[in-house]
Protein backbone atom coordinates (compact mmCIF):
# COMPACT_ATOMS: atom_id res chain seq x y z
CA UNK A 1 0.00 0.00 0.00
CA UNK A 2 2.45 2.27 1.01
CA UNK A 3 4.74 1.36 -1.88
CA UNK A 4 1.55 1.94 -4.44
CA UNK A 5 1.92 5.23 -2.59
CA UNK A 6 5.34 6.32 -2.91
CA UNK A 7 4.92 5.41 -6.90
CA UNK A 8 2.34 7.63 -7.37
CA UNK A 9 3.95 10.32 -6.01
CA UNK A 10 7.15 9.79 -7.79
CA UNK A 11 4.77 9.59 -11.03
CA UNK A 12 3.75 13.02 -10.31
CA UNK A 13 7.01 14.35 -9.32
CA UNK A 14 8.11 13.43 -12.65
CA UNK A 15 6.37 15.85 -14.42
CA UNK A 16 7.03 18.88 -12.51
CA UNK A 17 10.62 19.06 -14.02
CA UNK A 18 9.17 19.14 -17.35
CA UNK A 19 6.66 22.44 -16.37
CA UNK A 20 9.30 24.03 -14.18
CA UNK A 21 11.71 23.55 -17.76
CA UNK A 22 8.76 25.37 -19.81
CA UNK A 23 8.32 28.07 -17.26
CA UNK A 24 12.00 28.79 -17.57
CA UNK A 25 12.10 28.35 -21.52
CA UNK A 26 9.52 31.31 -21.39
CA UNK A 27 12.36 33.53 -19.78
CA UNK A 28 14.88 32.35 -22.02
CA UNK A 29 12.78 32.83 -25.05
CA UNK A 30 12.15 36.13 -23.84
CA UNK A 31 15.98 37.11 -23.60
CA UNK A 32 15.80 37.89 -20.21
CA UNK A 33 18.94 37.80 -17.61
CA UNK A 34 20.27 34.54 -16.70
CA UNK A 35 20.25 35.98 -13.26
CA UNK A 36 16.19 36.78 -13.42
CA UNK A 37 16.12 33.18 -15.00
CA UNK A 38 18.50 31.24 -12.20
CA UNK A 39 16.22 33.63 -9.42
CA UNK A 40 13.01 32.42 -11.16
CA UNK A 41 13.90 28.55 -11.29
CA UNK A 42 15.27 28.98 -7.34
CA UNK A 43 11.90 29.88 -6.50
CA UNK A 44 10.07 27.71 -7.80
CA UNK A 45 12.23 24.48 -6.95
CA UNK A 46 11.99 25.78 -3.58
CA UNK A 47 8.37 26.40 -3.08
CA UNK A 48 6.42 23.98 -5.66
CA UNK A 49 7.63 20.68 -5.25
CA UNK A 50 8.18 20.22 -1.51
CA UNK A 51 4.59 19.24 0.12
CA UNK A 52 2.60 16.73 0.64
CA UNK A 53 1.05 17.10 -2.71
CA UNK A 54 -2.27 15.76 -2.10
CA UNK A 55 -4.37 18.26 -3.96
CA UNK A 56 -2.41 18.07 -7.22
CA UNK A 57 -2.29 13.85 -7.03
CA UNK A 58 -5.86 13.68 -6.24
CA UNK A 59 -6.77 15.69 -9.21
CA UNK A 60 -5.09 12.57 -11.55
CA UNK A 61 -6.63 10.42 -9.16
CA UNK A 62 -10.06 11.71 -9.67
CA UNK A 63 -9.54 11.71 -13.55
CA UNK A 64 -9.13 8.72 -13.02
CA UNK A 65 -11.97 7.40 -11.46
CA UNK A 66 -13.98 8.86 -13.22
CA UNK A 67 -12.96 7.80 -16.95
CA UNK A 68 -13.22 3.92 -14.71
CA UNK A 69 -9.36 3.02 -16.86
CA UNK A 70 -5.97 3.33 -16.37
CA UNK A 71 -4.75 6.90 -17.97
CA UNK A 72 -3.33 7.05 -21.50
CA UNK A 73 0.50 9.14 -21.30
CA UNK A 74 -1.19 12.09 -22.55
CA UNK A 75 -4.47 12.21 -20.15
CA UNK A 76 -1.78 11.44 -17.19
CA UNK A 77 -0.02 13.99 -18.55
CA UNK A 78 -2.58 16.84 -18.77
CA UNK A 79 -4.58 15.46 -15.64
CA UNK A 80 -0.81 15.93 -13.76
CA UNK A 81 -0.52 19.29 -15.38
CA UNK A 82 -3.89 20.35 -13.72
CA UNK A 83 -2.70 18.72 -10.49
CA UNK A 84 0.83 20.89 -10.71
CA UNK A 85 -1.17 24.14 -11.35
CA UNK A 86 -3.08 23.51 -7.87
CA UNK A 87 0.23 23.40 -6.56
CA UNK A 88 1.81 26.47 -8.09
CA UNK A 89 -1.69 28.09 -6.25
CA UNK A 90 -0.44 26.67 -3.04
CA UNK A 91 2.95 27.81 -3.62
CA UNK A 92 1.52 31.02 -4.23
CA UNK A 93 -0.56 31.23 -1.12
CA UNK A 94 1.77 29.68 0.92
CA UNK A 95 4.51 32.44 -0.03
CA UNK A 96 2.50 35.27 0.59
CA UNK A 97 1.02 34.23 3.70
CA UNK A 98 4.08 33.40 5.47
CA UNK A 99 5.25 36.82 5.22
CA UNK A 100 1.52 38.22 6.64
CA UNK A 101 1.92 36.24 9.22
CA UNK A 102 5.72 36.56 9.87
CA UNK A 103 6.00 32.60 10.20
CA UNK A 104 9.52 31.29 10.54
CA UNK A 105 9.76 27.58 8.96
CA UNK A 106 7.73 26.27 6.48
CA UNK A 107 7.57 22.51 5.35
CA UNK A 108 10.92 21.76 7.56
CA UNK A 109 13.16 24.52 6.25
CA UNK A 110 13.48 28.73 6.24
CA UNK A 111 9.64 30.60 5.18
CA UNK A 112 11.07 31.91 1.16
CA UNK A 113 11.15 35.48 2.46
CA UNK A 114 13.40 34.41 5.00
CA UNK A 115 15.99 32.80 3.03
CA UNK A 116 19.41 34.95 2.59
CA UNK A 117 18.86 37.56 -0.28
CA UNK A 118 15.40 37.08 -0.75
CA UNK A 119 13.04 39.25 1.53
CA UNK A 120 10.39 41.41 0.16
CA UNK A 121 11.19 39.68 -3.49
CA UNK A 122 9.24 37.42 -2.36
CA UNK A 123 6.19 39.61 -3.02
CA UNK A 124 6.89 39.55 -6.64
CA UNK A 125 7.69 36.04 -6.19
CA UNK A 126 4.55 34.76 -5.38
CA UNK A 127 2.52 36.87 -8.25
CA UNK A 128 5.42 34.80 -10.78
CA UNK A 129 4.29 31.72 -9.05
CA UNK A 130 0.95 32.82 -9.96
CA UNK A 131 1.17 34.01 -13.15
CA UNK A 132 2.97 30.40 -14.27
CA UNK A 133 -0.16 28.74 -13.42
CA UNK A 134 -2.28 30.50 -16.76
CA UNK A 135 1.02 30.21 -18.49
CA UNK A 136 0.60 26.65 -18.56
CA UNK A 137 -3.19 26.51 -19.15
CA UNK A 138 -2.76 28.45 -22.36
CA UNK A 139 -0.04 26.76 -23.54
CA UNK A 140 -1.44 22.85 -22.79
CA UNK A 141 -5.13 23.75 -23.17
CA UNK A 142 -6.15 26.32 -25.15
CA UNK A 143 -7.22 24.25 -27.74
CA UNK A 144 -9.53 22.33 -25.31
CA UNK A 145 -13.87 22.95 -25.14
CA UNK A 146 -13.40 23.87 -21.44
CA UNK A 147 -10.07 26.03 -21.44
CA UNK A 148 -12.83 29.03 -20.01
CA UNK A 149 -13.79 26.83 -17.58
CA UNK A 150 -10.56 26.20 -15.97
CA UNK A 151 -9.48 29.75 -16.44
CA UNK A 152 -12.77 30.68 -14.58
CA UNK A 153 -12.37 27.77 -11.81
CA UNK A 154 -8.91 28.94 -10.90
CA UNK A 155 -9.83 32.47 -11.66
CA UNK A 156 -12.70 31.93 -9.02
CA UNK A 157 -11.19 29.79 -6.29
CA UNK A 158 -8.15 32.15 -5.82
CA UNK A 159 -10.67 34.85 -4.94
CA UNK A 160 -12.27 33.02 -2.34
CA UNK A 161 -9.41 31.63 -0.77
CA UNK A 162 -7.92 35.28 -0.24
CA UNK A 163 -11.36 36.55 1.01
CA UNK A 164 -11.18 33.51 3.22
CA UNK A 165 -7.51 34.85 4.33
CA UNK A 166 -8.74 38.34 4.78
CA UNK A 167 -11.69 37.65 7.47
CA UNK A 168 -8.69 35.09 9.26
CA UNK A 169 -6.45 38.00 9.15
CA UNK A 170 -9.09 40.63 10.57
CA UNK A 171 -10.42 38.38 12.93
CA UNK A 172 -7.49 36.54 14.47
CA UNK A 173 -4.46 38.99 14.31
CA UNK A 174 -0.75 37.36 16.22
CA UNK A 175 -0.73 40.25 18.10
CA UNK A 176 -4.19 41.58 19.14
CA UNK A 177 -6.17 39.10 20.80
CA UNK A 178 -9.81 39.62 20.82
CA UNK A 179 -12.19 36.82 21.58
CA UNK A 180 -15.56 38.59 20.86
CA UNK A 181 -14.70 38.75 17.59
CA UNK A 182 -14.84 34.71 17.46
CA UNK A 183 -17.90 32.43 16.47
CA UNK A 184 -18.37 29.21 15.18
CA UNK A 185 -19.99 30.85 12.19
CA UNK A 186 -16.93 33.33 11.53
CA UNK A 187 -14.82 29.84 11.75
CA UNK A 188 -17.43 27.88 9.06
CA UNK A 189 -16.67 31.15 7.07
CA UNK A 190 -13.09 31.53 7.28
CA UNK A 191 -12.79 27.07 6.66
CA UNK A 192 -14.96 26.86 3.52
CA UNK A 193 -13.30 30.25 1.76
CA UNK A 194 -10.06 29.88 2.94
CA UNK A 195 -9.26 25.68 2.54
CA UNK A 196 -12.47 23.80 1.33
CA UNK A 197 -12.80 25.69 -2.20
CA UNK A 198 -8.77 25.17 -3.34
CA UNK A 199 -8.29 22.27 -1.25
CA UNK A 200 -11.30 20.27 -2.13
CA UNK A 201 -14.01 21.35 -4.32
CA UNK A 202 -11.11 22.82 -6.83
CA UNK A 203 -8.87 19.31 -7.62
CA UNK A 204 -12.89 17.77 -8.56
CA UNK A 205 -14.06 20.15 -10.46
CA UNK A 206 -10.33 20.76 -12.78
CA UNK A 207 -10.81 16.61 -13.04
CA UNK A 208 -14.60 16.54 -14.23
CA UNK A 209 -14.01 19.38 -17.09
CA UNK A 210 -11.05 17.56 -18.06
CA UNK A 211 -13.40 14.50 -18.62
CA UNK A 212 -16.07 16.20 -20.47
CA UNK A 213 -18.71 16.49 -18.10
CA UNK A 214 -21.33 19.05 -18.70
CA UNK A 215 -22.72 21.35 -16.63
CA UNK A 216 -26.82 20.80 -16.90
CA UNK A 217 -29.90 23.24 -15.98
CA UNK A 218 -31.19 20.60 -13.57
CA UNK A 219 -28.92 18.68 -10.93
CA UNK A 220 -25.49 20.25 -12.38
CA UNK A 221 -23.14 17.77 -11.39
CA UNK A 222 -20.66 21.07 -10.23
CA UNK A 223 -23.54 21.76 -7.94
CA UNK A 224 -23.60 18.62 -6.50
CA UNK A 225 -19.74 18.21 -6.23
CA UNK A 226 -19.83 21.53 -4.65
CA UNK A 227 -22.19 20.43 -2.27
CA UNK A 228 -20.58 17.62 -1.00
CA UNK A 229 -17.10 18.95 -1.36
CA UNK A 230 -17.89 22.24 0.78
CA UNK A 231 -18.81 20.59 3.90
CA UNK A 232 -16.00 17.78 3.72
CA UNK A 233 -13.76 20.16 3.37
CA UNK A 234 -14.96 21.75 6.53
CA UNK A 235 -14.81 18.58 8.21
CA UNK A 236 -10.98 17.88 7.26
CA UNK A 237 -10.22 21.95 8.82
CA UNK A 238 -12.43 21.36 11.86
CA UNK A 239 -10.49 17.99 12.65
CA UNK A 240 -6.97 19.76 11.91
CA UNK A 241 -7.43 22.28 14.40
CA UNK A 242 -8.52 19.53 17.32
CA UNK A 243 -5.65 17.55 16.50
CA UNK A 244 -3.65 20.86 16.69
CA UNK A 245 -4.67 20.31 20.25
CA UNK A 246 -5.26 16.64 21.09
CA UNK A 247 -2.94 14.92 19.02
CA UNK A 248 0.83 14.44 20.69
CA UNK A 249 3.28 15.75 18.13
CA UNK A 250 5.72 12.42 17.93
CA UNK A 251 2.04 11.51 15.98
CA UNK A 252 1.00 14.69 14.16
CA UNK A 253 4.21 15.36 13.27
CA UNK A 254 4.42 18.97 15.00
CA UNK A 255 4.16 21.48 18.04
CA UNK A 256 0.55 22.34 17.72
CA UNK A 257 0.34 26.21 18.46
CA UNK A 258 -3.24 27.27 18.07
CA UNK A 259 -3.29 28.70 21.11
CA UNK A 260 -0.37 30.22 21.35
CA UNK A 261 -1.03 31.89 18.06
CA UNK A 262 -4.23 33.63 18.62
CA UNK A 263 -5.69 31.23 15.90
CA UNK A 264 -9.88 31.01 15.19
CA UNK A 265 -9.97 27.53 15.68
CA UNK A 266 -12.68 25.29 15.86
CA UNK A 267 -11.51 24.08 19.42
CA UNK A 268 -12.02 27.77 21.08
CA UNK A 269 -14.98 28.41 19.18
CA UNK A 270 -16.51 25.20 20.71
CA UNK A 271 -14.98 26.41 23.91
CA UNK A 272 -16.31 30.10 23.88
CA UNK A 273 -19.81 28.77 23.21
CA UNK A 274 -19.98 26.20 26.10
CA UNK A 275 -17.98 28.27 28.95
CA UNK A 276 -19.50 30.06 31.92
CA UNK A 277 -18.94 33.67 32.80
CA UNK A 278 -15.90 32.24 34.71
CA UNK A 279 -14.31 29.98 32.46
CA UNK A 280 -15.14 32.74 29.51
CA UNK A 281 -12.64 35.07 31.52
CA UNK A 282 -9.80 32.22 31.70
CA UNK A 283 -10.49 31.96 28.47
CA UNK A 284 -9.89 36.28 27.29
CA UNK A 285 -6.62 36.05 29.93
CA UNK A 286 -4.91 33.32 28.43
CA UNK A 287 -5.78 32.72 24.95
CA UNK A 288 -3.16 33.92 22.33
CA UNK A 289 -0.21 34.47 25.04
CA UNK A 290 3.20 33.66 24.40
CA UNK A 291 3.18 31.38 27.58
CA UNK A 292 3.73 28.01 28.13
CA UNK A 293 1.77 28.16 31.43
CA UNK A 294 -1.82 30.17 29.83
CA UNK A 295 -1.54 27.35 27.11
CA UNK A 296 -1.34 24.82 29.62
CA UNK A 297 -4.46 26.68 31.47
CA UNK A 298 -6.44 26.96 28.13
CA UNK A 299 -5.83 23.26 27.50
CA UNK A 300 -7.07 22.21 30.95
CA UNK A 301 -10.18 24.05 30.02
CA UNK A 302 -10.93 22.03 26.71
CA UNK A 303 -10.83 19.34 28.69
CA UNK A 304 -12.70 19.98 31.25
CA UNK A 305 -15.72 21.32 28.74
CA UNK A 306 -15.11 18.07 27.05
CA UNK A 307 -14.42 19.21 23.80
CA UNK A 308 -12.76 16.04 23.24
CA UNK A 309 -16.51 14.47 23.47
CA UNK A 310 -17.62 17.58 21.28
CA UNK A 311 -15.11 16.70 18.76
CA UNK A 312 -16.06 12.81 18.17
CA UNK A 313 -19.59 14.02 18.31
CA UNK A 314 -19.04 16.08 15.65
CA UNK A 315 -16.98 13.57 13.41
CA UNK A 316 -19.66 11.13 13.52
CA UNK A 317 -22.38 13.62 12.35
CA UNK A 318 -20.08 14.82 9.93
CA UNK A 319 -19.75 11.94 8.42
CA UNK A 320 -22.96 10.88 8.48
CA UNK A 321 -23.85 13.90 6.76
CA UNK A 322 -21.09 13.73 4.21
CA UNK A 323 -22.50 9.41 3.39
CA UNK A 324 -25.86 10.87 3.08
CA UNK A 325 -24.99 13.30 0.18
CA UNK A 326 -22.81 11.05 -1.71
CA UNK A 327 -25.58 8.68 -2.04
CA UNK A 328 -27.46 10.94 -3.37
CA UNK A 329 -25.03 10.77 -6.91
CA UNK A 330 -27.14 8.40 -8.54
CA UNK A 331 -25.49 5.49 -9.63
CA UNK A 332 -26.67 4.42 -12.86
CA UNK A 333 -27.05 7.85 -14.23
CA UNK A 334 -29.09 8.46 -17.95
CA UNK A 335 -26.00 10.16 -19.55
CA UNK A 336 -25.25 9.49 -23.66
CA UNK A 337 -23.08 6.35 -24.60
CA UNK A 338 -19.13 7.28 -23.80
CA UNK A 339 -19.75 10.01 -21.71
CA UNK A 340 -18.27 10.24 -18.35
CA UNK A 341 -20.27 10.73 -15.17
CA UNK A 342 -19.90 11.86 -11.66
CA UNK A 343 -19.11 8.42 -9.46
CA UNK A 344 -19.29 8.40 -5.73
CA UNK A 345 -15.78 6.56 -5.76
CA UNK A 346 -14.30 10.20 -6.12
CA UNK A 347 -16.15 11.27 -2.87
CA UNK A 348 -15.82 8.54 -1.29
CA UNK A 349 -11.79 8.10 -1.43
CA UNK A 350 -11.60 12.17 -0.42
CA UNK A 351 -13.94 10.70 2.86
CA UNK A 352 -11.56 7.42 3.76
CA UNK A 353 -8.17 9.61 3.79
CA UNK A 354 -9.80 11.85 6.23
CA UNK A 355 -12.43 9.70 8.30
CA UNK A 356 -10.49 9.05 12.03
CA UNK A 357 -6.94 10.37 11.02
CA UNK A 358 -4.50 10.60 13.38
CA UNK A 359 -2.20 13.58 11.94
Amino acid sequence: MADAKGQKRQQFESVYPILRDELLAYLKQENMPQDAIDWFRRNLDYNVPGGKLNRGISVVDSVEILKGRPLSDDEYFKAAILGWCIELLQAFFLVSDDMMDQSVTRRGQPCWYRVDGVGYIAINDSFMLEGSIYYLLKKHFRSEPYYVHLLELFHDTTFQTEVGQLIDLITAPEDHVDLSKFSLEKHQKIVIYKTAYYSFYLPVALAMYMCGIPHTPENDPYALAQSILIPLGEYFQVQDDFLDFAAPPEVLGKIGTDIIDNKCSWCINTALALATPEQRKVLDENYGRKDPQAEARVKALYEELGIRQKYAEYEENAYKRIMSLIDTIPERPHAPQGQVTLKRQVFKVFLDKIYKRQK
